[in-house]
């Protein structure tokens, strides 16, 4: 397992010139300065007035471009979760990349059957599981829109049966405060104590924000809250490029990314040294042939080159579709997307295994990602040049028609290339006589196996309790309303 993967340094791959940086962060700082921007929460405007903002229209606030760099300043460049034992699994700071799956999805297609249908809560407790499994997944989400739970817990339900079913970090995304708030009990519980939660997280959460221009009462409630409790927050304004941004990509992303600078404010104004996410998600241009909103397109990487600039940690759209099936679409853009993120140096690389442009989810889609990922990880290993990996005393003992089958140097070396464990290399012959099964085949036999075999390690008892004890509450406070 290669966790705490970062590509090489050596070029920094960016989309933008530095005054093409300049440029859009410059009109960036206009759009919140200058035009404003709709700021829909009592608190969040009484604290920017407090700063110095001006509001008019009662919530069209303009934000000061020196309060901007003061948050700019304050924010830390690095922020780390943490997994359920209080180890540092996530470092993100710099091009260090972390993968995993999204949340939400309106359907499934089941591996057992290949059906598309509507997710069940046994879906995000096994999708958890797979997460937990698979060696290239550094975090969980919860995949899918269960029906099977009350539409208004369902947030409360997925947090708990990931914290049950994972080890490794979770990304929760929340409906209204307060399923984040009982998620962010659940991890206290399991951590100990608000204090240790705040040292070494083990959750954040994704907040989907309308746009750069309107930011919505339960988004901002939430960015309050945890930075309240000094964790991290992921805010993300999220546009249409042509609908609810300019269709021109460079006009999107100055105001999606004038959005993520004014949560940045927010955060460091509620506490100063709070950790923040930005967005390196660029603003999909909707298709206007068919008025879906794509996930596979390639305008990307250019909201992710202004905020390398900011040296701040970032959240990346990628391994995802608008394929409906597993096939050979999927399997490209899903490629695709991972390595032009690898290369942007997304710090979370989210949506491995959506399909449908994120209406369906794939079990199987998620562990070939899973594979995918381990490729560009060996891709971008650093190359050994050394006297022992040059091997000029062995070309010399082998001579001109010798073969190295049998040296002593291959037996040391043979191992330290890249072997799938999915992806097929063999014969003809003999992947026939194994089933002639395609990729897709071979992913959902995986996924079989996986969600038979392995067990996630369980939370204590003590603590499994007051999760339950946690919903349970929820539930009767929801029905008491």
């Amino acid at each position: 397992m290669m966790n705490n993967f970062q590509r090489p340094s050596l070029s920094r791959f960016t989309r933008l010139s530095d005054d093409q940086f300049l440029e859009i962060h410059s009109a960036s700082l206009e759009i919140l300065e200058r035009i404003g921007v709709r700021v829909h929460n009592l608190d969040a405007v009484k604290m920017l007035m407090k700063a110095g903002a001006q509001v008019t229209d009662e919530d069209l606030v303009r934000v000061p471009s020196q309060l901007v760099q003061a948050a700019l300043n304050s924010a830390p460049k690095k922020v780390t979760l943490y997994d359920r034992n209080g180890n540092p699994a996530m470092p993100m700071e710099g091009n260090a990349c972390f993968f995993g799956p999204g949340s939400d999805c309106l359907n499934i297609i089941d591996h057992r059957t290949s059906m598309r249908r509507r997710p069940l809560m046994q879906d995000v407790i096994e999708g958890a599981i797979l997460c937990d499994a698979l060696p290239n997944i550094d975090f969980a989400m919860s995949l899918v829109l269960p029906v099977d739970v009350d539409q208004t817990l369902a947030d409360t339900h997925q947090a708990a049966a990931m914290f049950s079913n994972t080890t490794k970090p979770v990304i929760l995304v929340s409906y209204e405060l307060g399923g984040l708030v009982n998620a962010v009990e659940m991890a206290e519980a399991i951590t100990g104590s608000p204090e240790t939660l705040r040292e070494k997280p083990i959750l954040t959460c994704y907040i989907n924000v309308p746009s750069g221009a309107v930011h919505n009462e339960e988004s901002l409630q939430k960015l309050l809250f945890l930075a309240g409790k000094g964790l991290p927050a992921i805010y993300i304004p999220g546009s249409n490029a042509g609908v609810t941004s300019p269709a021109s990509m460079a006009g999107a992303v100055a105001l999606d990314n004038a959005g993520g600078l004014l949560g940045l404010v927010l955060s460091q104004l509620k506490r100063e040294g709070t950790p923040y996410i930005v967005s390196a998600m660029d603003p999909a241009a909707l298709d206007m042939r068919t008025l879906v909103s794509p996930y596979a397109y390639p305008e990307r990487g250019i909201i992710r080159s202004v905020s390398q600039r900011y040296g701040l940690p970032s959240f990346a759209l990628s391994g995802g579709s608008d394929a409906k099936v597993v096939d050979q679409q999927a399997g490209a853009e899903a490629a695709f997307t991972l390595l032009a993120d690898v290369l942007m140096g997304g710090n979370i690389i989210h949506d491995l295994g959506y399909l449908e442009s994120g209406l369906t989810y794939s079990f199987v889609q998620l562990a070939i990602c899973d594979q995918i990922v381990s490729w560009i990880k060996a891709f971008f290993k650093p190359v050994e040049v050394s006297s022992d990996a040059l091997a000029l005393d062995v070309v010399d003992r082998v001579g001109p028609e010798g073969q190295y089958l049998k040296s002593p140097h291959t037996r040391r070396h043979f191992r330290e290339h890249w072997y799938p464990d999915l992806f097929e290399r063999g014969n003809y012959n003999d992947w026939l006589e194994e089933g002639g099964k395609s990729l897709g085949e071979r992913a959902a036999s995986r996924v079989q196996k996986i969600l038979a075999e392995h067990r996630p390690e369980p939370l204590p008892e003590q603590v499994q309790e007051l999760l339950s004890e946690i919903v349970t509450r929820a539930g009767a406070k929801i029905a008491s309303n």
